[in-house]
């Protein structure tokens, strides 16, 4: 348990780090106003806090730096107190959802968009499975003599759509004849049963044209129903990441970098047990070696009654935690908001 006066002291310690990225010292928070301890008072309270694991010391200077273990009580005792106080940026994303420029999943990714360049962090957001969405509407689009596009809607306002070769020995009316067999096998359906109505029905329904068993059009309707089936997620502001001196190392940026090219920062949240709460991981709290320097913040938002998605923040260890945890929040329940 840390005295009134250590609490004091690791959190100077802690917002100076987060603001300077250089290793603290007793002069350094000696000049603070908000201080009023000696010296002498605070080297003793620094030798304390390193011994009992809060700070510790780096090997090119004499200044102290938080541990992993300071962060986190910094984030659950010191952060989690303090009062939430509005801000600008709360207001910039208000206005960008008040103002109903976009349709929703453009308003969704401009605020992850915004999210990033507020932060100077990478920012990442997990939408809908489509699990649980139902198709509203499906269309074939003739583009050309041999060309259409074929369009889904789902109940959710998720569209999905291909471009597709006709098979030259298909004239209109049977491609009319197939969209209407189509439309009354999976409109009203959950995307999650599609490929299922496609294997069982599609082929028995429509046998008098279906005598070439690699038409184009049911290979590339397969692959829809696959397609939407999967996690969509939105990734923002990677290079953020080449702004923060922790990875001025190319060997570190490179771990990072692989590790977010390869989705597995998206694994990650995804698989988080912690479904329905803020999360904050630091450090090596992160099971991946290239994010042990690194903070993940997610929090959840509603998509339906089922379904949630998930909206994060990930940076270094040196993290604003105090601006990025509320900011996370109010984010996420405006998500929330536009799914209603």
């Amino acid at each position: 348990m840390l005295t009134e006066r250590q609490v004091i002291v690791l959190k100077a310690i802690v917002e100076e780090y987060i603001k300077t990225a250089q290793p603290v010292g007793s002069r350094v928070l000696s000049k603070k106003e908000d201080l009023k301890f000696s010296s002498a008072t605070i080297r003793n309270e620094m030798a304390d806090l390193e011994d009992l694991g809060y700070i510790e010391k780096t090997h090119t200077s004499s200044g102290r730096v938080p541990s992993q273990q300071g962060y986190r009580y910094y984030v659950d005792q010191i952060v989690n107190a303090d009062p939430v106080e509005s801000s600008a940026e709360l207001s910039m994303f208000q206005n960008l959802i008040s103002d109903k420029k976009f349709e929703r999943e453009s308003t969704i990714k401009e605020a992850v968009q915004l999210l990033s360049s507020l932060t100077n962090y990478t920012s990442i957001l997990l939408g809908p499975t489509r699990d649980f969405n139902r198709v509203k509407k499906i269309q074939l689009v003739p583009i050309s003599e041999k060309q259409a596009v074929f369009v889904l809607i789902t109940d959710q306002g998720h569209v999905e759509n291909r471009t597709i070769t006709l098979p030259s020995n298909v004239d209109m009316n049977q491609l009319e004849h197939i969209m209407k067999t189509l439309d009354e096998l999976i409109v009203g359906e959950y995307i999650s049963e599609i490929e299922g109505k496609l294997t069982e029905s599609f082929e028995n329904q429509l046998q008098e044209y279906m005598n070439y068993k690699d038409d184009i059009m049911y290979t590339v309707l397969q692959m829809l129903s696959n397609s939407v089936n999967q996690s969509q997620y939105i990734l923002s502001g990677k290079s953020n990441l080449l702004k923060q001196p922790e990875f001025n190392d190319l060997e570190t940026a490179y771990r990072l970098f692989n590790m977010i090219e390869a989705d597995e920062i998206v694994k990650v949240i995804e698989h988080d047990e912690n479904t329905h709460q803020l999360t904050v991981r630091i450090g090596q709290e992160n099971e991946i070696k290239a994010m042990e320097n690194c903070t993940l913040i997610s929090v959840p938002y509603k998509i339906g009654e089922h379904e949630f998605g998930k909206i994060a923040l990930l940076g270094p260890t040196r993290m604003e935690y105090r601006k990025i945890i509320p900011l996370l929040e109010y984010v996420a329940k405006l998500m929330s908001d536009l799914y209603k």
